[in-house]
């Protein structure tokens, strides 16, 4: 698989990465022993990059990643997040940052964190407070390289002032379309980007189904996305797009993953599955080549994105 750069600090990942949420939350159960054959597979078809947080399980999420990647640690990069309390409000205090990122690197069983996030903003705690702390990870050699998640083009100026910001995370797919507003900023300060919820959660994978045939607490019960009205919109610009990935023998998965590595070299998206198979299928999207007729028509079935909006983490 092609490499990408990620800033200026010598952060280099596979084009495309694997995100670990769906692992241990949002997205109904999960099976340990399914999930890291999925992780392994990633990595035998070329994935570098992998992704968790400390909100994936409150420490789960990094322990079941930890595990996946131990014999292979060191061919690999692993980012992981603090931020999130279980009540989803927000907490980047000094001590608890450490306390934090200390939990991370137990979880993880590593002796360093290629990649730490900042996953929300705090409005109680000024950036560059919170990075001074992050810097102080990156000093000591238990941390790689700094980012930031979900924040604001201001908060990254700041923060990169305090100590190089080598990559922001935010959501960005053919459905949420928010992230593009920022880009500039990405390019002026030489920031890479990854692409978390590339698949929109799912819906760009063709397999969506309405909101009452998914469990109370998954997470697309509040995705506007699903809402009705919403939903029906939705499916029929899949449908238009289904087909031209059928004309390009691709699958929509791998339409949607080749679509956003075609707009920028610095961004590296990580979709999530707990299927070796559906693995193996978004990895294969990194060889889609699109050709400006696609990327032309793909923007008129989705000139703004999904209908309805994102969920927000």
């Amino acid at each position: 698989m092609q490499k990408r750069t990620l800033g200026q600090q010598g952060l280099s990942t596979s084009a495309i990465g694997y995100g670990a949420m769906g692992t241990k939350m949002a997205y109904g159960p999960s099976d340990d022993t399914e999930s890291i054959a999925a992780i392994r597979r990633a990595h035998e078809l070329g994935v570098t990059h992998f992704d968790t947080a400390e909100l994936y399980g409150w420490g789960e999420g990094e322990k079941l990643l930890g595990t996946a990647l131990a014999p292979i640690r060191n061919d690999v990069t692993i980012a992981t997040k603090f931020g999130f309390t279980p009540e989803y409000g927000t907490n980047s205090a000094p001590a608890h940052i450490r306390e934090v990122v200390d939990a991370s690197l137990r979880n993880l069983g590593v002796d360093h964190i290629d990649v730490l996030y900042q996953h929300i903003d705090d409005p109680n705690v000024p950036i560059e407070d919170v990075v001074g702390v992050m810097k102080e990870y990156v000093e000591a050699g238990k941390v790689s390289y700094l980012g930031l998640s979900n924040t604001t083009p201001d908060n990254i100026r700041r923060a990169h002032v305090v100590h190089p910001i080598s990559v922001l995370q935010t959501e960005y797919s053919l459905f949420a379309r928010e992230s593009e507003e920022v880009l500039p900023v990405l390019e002026e300060l030489g920031i890479g980007l990854v692409a978390y919820s590339p698949l929109a959660r799912g819906f760009l994978t063709g397999a969506a189904k309405p909101r009452t045939e998914y469990a109370a607490d998954d997470a697309r019960q509040m995705t506007p996305w699903w809402a009705p009205g919403n939903f029906e919109a939705n499916q029929a610009a899949i449908a238009e797009l289904t087909a031209l990935a059928e004309s390009k023998n691709a699958t929509i998965s791998q339409l949607a993953l080749a679509w956003l590595l075609a707009q920028r070299d610095f961004i590296v998206p990580i979709p999530g599955s707990r299927s070796a198979t559906r693995v193996a299928e978004n990895t294969a999207a990194s060889e889609l080549a699109l050709t400006a007729d696609d990327l032309a028509r793909i923007q008129a079935i989705v000139p703004d994105g999904g209908i309805g909006g994102r969920l927000g983490f």
